[in-house]
């Protein structure tokens, strides 16, 4: 059973031939040629609990692209809100589908729909990670820096679930990286810990200009995350706005990277988001790439 719940679950050597068919099945289609189509005659469901618009589209591009069949699923749309358990749910679309993807607000969702599906299941996002996003930002690292290994990154910002995924990477690839969080939103400590474990050089601090020096790549997210209340992170996270302060503090070529959707003025400001830079939408359209390498992976078996 191949299911990609969380980039910690990997070694550097998996996730390296999934970036490889990433970038592979990006130049096909850039070129126009033919690809496999390692999903024929499959179907996928994909299940939302939480709206999309990145992960909705590739990940049903994704499918198509490879052969075969999304089966958008809402919430509303299943039997779970009404009372079903959710390893009866796994069970049952299991008999009809060859995998399932999940974006949904419980990690223990996911979790207990991978332990009862007999198909592979893919984590769209959670609360706790969010690793289809961190594999289509590591292979926009590759691309403007080449090698993982020895890379610098910043995370400025809510040490949220995007942050998690970050560590988790950092810790299987061995770059470094620098988180900038206020008093309040750090990370997990026992992810860190785990992480610093493993071997990982990552750097804690409340100061956002010490984390973005010299770095190669800066990675911000939206302060108030959906579900979250909004309380006093406006005023909490302002000294972490990514600017062209913050960006004159990293390196030469330093990139910056931001998952989407943006607010321009708060988390980042225009000027950055919108400058040479930038290339949050090579990011997002590496989305599509990723997911489709991942979905081979999982259900094509390559």
């Amino acid at each position: 059973m191949r299911h990609f719940l969380d980039i910690r679950d990997f070694n550097a050597d998996t996730l390296s031939a999934i970036l490889e068919q990433a970038a592979s099945l990006k130049a096909d289609r850039k070129a126009g040629s033919a690809s496999a189509k390692p999903l024929a005659g499959k179907s996928v469901a994909m299940i939302f609990e939480k709206p999309s618009t990145r992960t909705r589209v590739s990940f049903e591009v994704g499918i198509t692209e490879l052969g075969g069949t999304p089966l958008i699923l809402s919430a509303s749309d299943l039997q779970v809100g009404r009372g079903e358990s959710v390893a009866d749910t796994a069970k049952v679309l299991s008999r009809y589908v060859d995998a399932i993807m999940i974006r949904c607000f419980k990690h223990d969702m996911l979790m207990t729909l991978a332990e009862h599906a007999t198909v592979p299941v893919i984590n769209a996002l959670t609360e706790w990670s969010h690793p289809c996003q961190i594999m289509a930002d590591l292979q926009t690292m590759i691309e403007r820096h080449g090698p993982l290994a020895g890379q610098s990154v910043a995370w400025l910002g809510d040490g949220n679930n995007v942050a998690t995924s970050w560590i988790e990477a950092a810790a299987v690839f061995g770059f470094k990286l620098n988180i900038a969080c206020p008093d309040g939103y750090a990370p997990s400590s026992k992810l860190l810990a785990w992480a610093r474990a493993q071997g990982a050089d990552i750097t804690l601090t409340d100061d956002a200009m010490e984390a973005a020096k010299d770095v190669q790549t800066i990675v911000t997210d939206v302060w108030i995350s959906m579900g979250d209340d909004e309380g006093t992170r406006a005023e909490d996270f302002a000294p972490y706005q990514v600017n062209a302060t913050i960006m004159a503090a990293a390196a030469g070529d330093a990139i910056f990277m931001h998952c989407l959707p943006a607010i321009r003025g708060m988390e980042v400001t225009a000027d950055v988001i919108d400058g040479h830079q930038s290339v949050v939408f090579d990011e997002a359209e590496n989305r599509l790439h990723a997911q489709k390498a991942i979905l081979a992976w999982c259900v094509g078996g390559n």
